[in-house]
């Protein structure tokens, strides 16, 4: 069993010298990620081709782009949101005011999945310097050029007390959760989410966890089709499927399910041509093990569009599946690749009562033309965050805290909500060290009593 207590009293005391609580220099941190992405987007990109099969378009736009996004808006807000806040205490607590005082939890884990691994890696690490942690960072062993790329990136910007990176699988993933943290920030599976909410409550320490889940998409009768099917059909198949805001299956109104899989077919005609499995722009599935596991979920099924496979690429195509049911096994797990399941329905209270009564999801997507309409699912179904008229790209906007609710996931980061994650808000009451008001005090009177309850 490996043992990471070294390091992480390397970092403790690197807290405990105070050396992350200057904003200034977290800005500059800050500013040294966002340079070093301009430097080296060349190797970042070709981490992400070797890991994923990315095309360069989709690793600068759903990962390269969204990180550097991060750390700038970090950098040029972080002063604002790391000051003290001075509130009133009320007419009990007469003569005093309050403080609410930002700190840094102290040694944090990041431990982040293979999917988005450059993306999902740095965003959390971002918040983590922003809020002034030191880091322990955990990449996923299924994404072993990113992972490699990750840390190197670390090396030659941080000092390893403030942020290192750890290599490897699930010995190094157990040996770290062996370790007492001061916060946990998990990325993946609900499966391994539980574990790692198991081990944290051996030493009581606060976790952010950001799971998945299956994420409807919701198309009701007056929806524009066309616009439909081009962002569902970028939404699903965007990295071949395995993103955790991906649409996990479609609602569609029965009366327009047909017009909607004949323009979803176009669509896929038009961004991945008449063989996708070939398009150098379509990404690969991550490893044999998921490979399967998808065919497993494709057997059986009835594909209306796409449906093949090439086991030597690892790429599925795009592929839509009608007449499935909520009893189908594609229906059964977190699809996580490029496989849509098709249901139907009649009315809008159907898809509130099938929608709750299973997991809350991460995201859930509504395209409608009506306002009222849009409004009445998003009031009435509880999940993460998600888009109406869209899909996935809530997740790129870091003004808009991200994160699930209930088995989707607990807490929420990017912008300043990721550096609230990050930040114990510290309350403080400073009284008057002159005056005094006896009122409190025993003994007790009658009439104190009256005036305690006027207060």
């Amino acid at each position: 069993m490996k043992d990471f207590s070294t390091m992480v009293t390397r970092q403790r005391e690197y807290v405990a010298a105070r050396l992350t609580r200057d904003v200034h220099q977290r800005q500059t941190w800050l500013a040294g990620i966002e340079q070093w992405i301009g430097d080296h987007t060349d190797d970042i990109t070709a981490a992400l081709k070797a890991d994923l099969g990315k095309p360069e378009f989709e690793a600068y736009a759903t990962e390269i782009g969204v990180v550097a996004d991060e750390a700038r808006f970090a950098r040029r807000h972080l002063g604002r949101w790391n000051r003290t806040k001075i509130v009133p205490t009320g007419v009990k607590a007469f003569p005093s005011y309050g403080r609410i005082q930002p700190e840094p939890y102290g040694v944090t884990l990041i431990m982040s999945p293979w999917n988005y691994p450059f993306m999902l890696t740095l965003t959390p690490l971002i918040s983590a310097i922003a809020a002034g942690n030191t880091a322990v960072v955990k990449p996923s062993a299924y994404s072993p050029a990113t992972s490699a790329l990750v840390a190197r990136m670390c090396g030659e910007l941080f000092d390893p007390g403030h942020v290192c990176v750890v290599e490897g699988g699930r010995v190094e993933n157990q040996a770290l959760l062996d370790q007492a943290w001061d916060l946990i920030f998990f990325t993946g599976s609900s499966t391994v989410g539980r574990q790692v909410m198991s081990a944290a409550s051996t030493h009581l320490t606060p976790v952010v966890l950001e799971l998945g889940g299956k994420s409807p998409c919701i198309v009701d009768q007056s929806a524009n089709l066309e616009l439909t099917a081009r962002k569902v059909v970028w939404g699903k198949f965007v990295n071949a499927g395995q993103t955790c805001v991906a649409p996990d299956y479609l609602l569609v109104h029965r009366l327009v399910k047909d017009a909607l899989i004949e323009a979803m077919a176009r669509t896929v005609a038009k961004f991945y041509g008449p063989d996708p499995l070939t398009n150098p722009d379509y990404p690969t599935i991550i490893n044999d093990k998921h490979f399967h596991r998808l065919l497993g979920l494709l057997d059986g099924e009835h594909a209306v569009i796409g449906g093949r496979h090439d086991a030597g690429t690892r790429r599925i195509e795009p592929t839509v599946v009608d007449h499935a049911s909520w009893d189908s096994a594609v229906m059964s797990e977190e699809i996580f690749g490029p496989i849509l399941p098709v249901l139907t329905y009649d009315t809008p209270a159907e898809v509130v009562s099938q929608v709750s009564s299973r997991p809350k999801p991460l995201a859930t997507y509504v395209f409608t033309s009506r306002p009222a309409m849009a409004n009445y699912f998003m009031s009435h179904l509880s999940f993460g965050g998600g888009c109406v008229n869209d899909t996935v790209v809530h997740l790129s906007s870091p003004r808009l805290p991200f994160g699930g609710v209930g088995a989707s996931g607990m807490g929420r980061y990017h912008g300043q909500a990721g550096f609230d994650a990050f930040t114990h808000h510290k309350s403080i009451l400073v009284a008057s060290g002159r005056v005094d008001l006896p009122v409190r005090y025993p003994p007790y009177t009658s009439a104190a009593l009256a005036l305690l309850k006027h207060l």
